[in-house]
């Protein structure tokens, strides 16, 4: 029963944070107009994170120190699949590049299987291919080859295969605890924004110091909301949950993130982009049902 209500209130944490993360882009894009354009932006948000969260960090070092390489390398290479997400949002269609991130499902039954020799029931074979073929007819939409077409929506691709890596290692390795995960996750996105900011954008140079103020407030609410609580929430619930369910739950960011951006970024889809989209999301349907059949013939097998 304990178990149970564990796992339901850590599914209702992912869910949550997948619709909190469809308004993601807003903070984004508007560090980019203020001045903070491409990874500078995600930068200053995940390092303010960090900073917010170093107090709790510093607090628990020990147990930092205790969680092990491979842990604390799991954690922050979710950091970093956030952080190209984050940056990619300023570079792609919003949806677009949210959907291409959400083939996580495709990507964490893979390394399930091949890496990890869990089993694969026919249902997710299903999934991998209903969800590949939903990206050829997504990204070939406009006639061409289907491949990525911009730096955001090739971003949004690595993104997702990272943090199916991610996720699998966090639930077999991870001892970290939410805030010491949050901090790390939040070292490992701003070491990579860190990396990426310069080679993408010249030095920004925000004007006046009412552009410094906007600044300094829509950083201080990405990183303590969206990096700091939520990422928080989000670290203990995952390693709670199987690496495929959280892709499903977090899929109701496409929803929120797509309709967000066409009602206030005016990006609407074309009718393949959509078709191609709604394939997507049929293969992250169809790939949590099989891991529901094994757990009710398991309960019956008990019964």
């Amino acid at each position: 029963m304990q178990r149970e209500r564990t796992t339901s209130l850590a599914t209702a944490i992912v869910f949550a944070t997948g619709v909190l993360w469809g308004f993601y882009w807003l903070p984004v894009r508007a560090l980019s107009g203020l001045g903070l354009p491409g990874a500078w932006g995600t930068l200053a948000i995940t390092f303010a994170a960090a900073l917010l969260l170093s107090p709790a960090a510093i607090f628990r070092r020990h147990a930092i120190a205790r969680a092990g390489l491979p842990a604390f390398a799991s954690v922050a290479l979710g950091g970093a699949a956030f952080a190209l997400y984050s940056i990619g949002l300023v570079y792609g269609r919003v949806a677009i590049v949210i959907l291409l991130y959400f083939l996580t499902p495709v990507w964490s039954t893979l390394i399930g299987r091949y890496v990890m020799g869990w089993p694969t029931p026919p249902m997710r074979i299903a999934a991998i291919a209903v969800g590949l073929v939903g990206l050829v007819v997504m990204l070939g939409a406009d006639g061409g080859v289907p491949m990525p077409k911009s730096t955001g929506e090739w971003m949004g691709l690595l993104a997702g295969i990272l943090w199916s890596v991610a996720t699998t290692g966090m639930r077999t390795k991870s001892g970290l605890q939410p805030r010491e995960a949050a901090f790390v996750f939040a070292v490992g996105a701003a070491a990579t924004a860190l990396l990426l900011a310069p080679v993408l954008e010249t030095w920004p140079q925000p004007d006046g110091i009412r552009t410094l103020l906007s600044l300094l407030a829509v950083t201080l609410a990405g990183g303590g909301l969206w990096w700091g609580l939520s990422i928080a929430a989000l670290m203990w619930a995952t390693v709670r949950l199987e690496p495929a369910r959280v892709g499903i739950l977090l899929m109701a960011e496409v929803l929120v993130g797509a309709t967000s951006a066409a009602v206030l970024a005016g990006e609407a889809l074309q009718r393949l982009e959509i078709i191609g989209g709604a394939l997507v999301l049929v293969a992250g349907i169809l790939e949590i049902w099989p891991v529901r059949g094994l757990r009710q013939e398991t309960e019956s097998q008990r019964r």
